[in-house]
């Protein structure tokens, strides 16, 4: 794992014990991991999900994981700041070809959905991989194309 890497971790409510949990597992690893999340006070997802993925775009950040009841509300938000291509995540296999084949920056997880064991080993595979570039960068350059067009 890059233990250069800096990583940020966000949450709602809903996600306190898996935020805690994570982050301690993180730690144990010698990940770099920054808690920008709520610690149990009521929570709008969006406005985490926003401030993290921001973060990201600015360079404060290399990559971000955001827990909410499902994993889908923090996803929807982060993939509306540019440049953000966000991915719920349930099992390792997805982690892990978000980054290869999608240059994913962040991962959402639903703490109400996955457990925590399988959290640990959907962050751990997210973490381990690398773009794979090639055939994939020109499908990623596609999509940052669109996305910088005039709409």
């Amino acid at each position: 794992m890059n233990k250069t890497l800096k990583l940020a971790i966000t949450n709602d409510h809903a996600s306190v014990d898996l935020k805690n949990t994570l982050l301690s597992h993180l730690k144990e690893k010698g990940v770099s991991v920054a808690d920008i999340g709520s610690n149990g006070e009521k929570a709008d997802y969006p406005e985490y999900a926003f401030s993290a993925a921001n973060a990201v775009i600015a360079g404060e950040y290399d990559l971000a994981v955001l827990l909410c009841g499902t994993g889908a509300g923090m996803c929807i938000a982060a993939n509306k700041v540019r440049g953000i291509r966000a991915v719920v995540c349930s099992e390792p296999y997805t982690a892990r070809l978000c980054r290869e084949h999608n240059n994913a920056q962040i991962i959402c997880i639903g703490s109400r959905v996955v457990g925590i064991e399988m959290a640990k080993m959907i962050v751990d595979c997210f973490l381990e991989a690398k773009f794979e570039g090639g055939r994939h960068e020109s499908r990623v350059n596609l999509i940052v194309d669109y996305e910088n067009a005039p709409q």
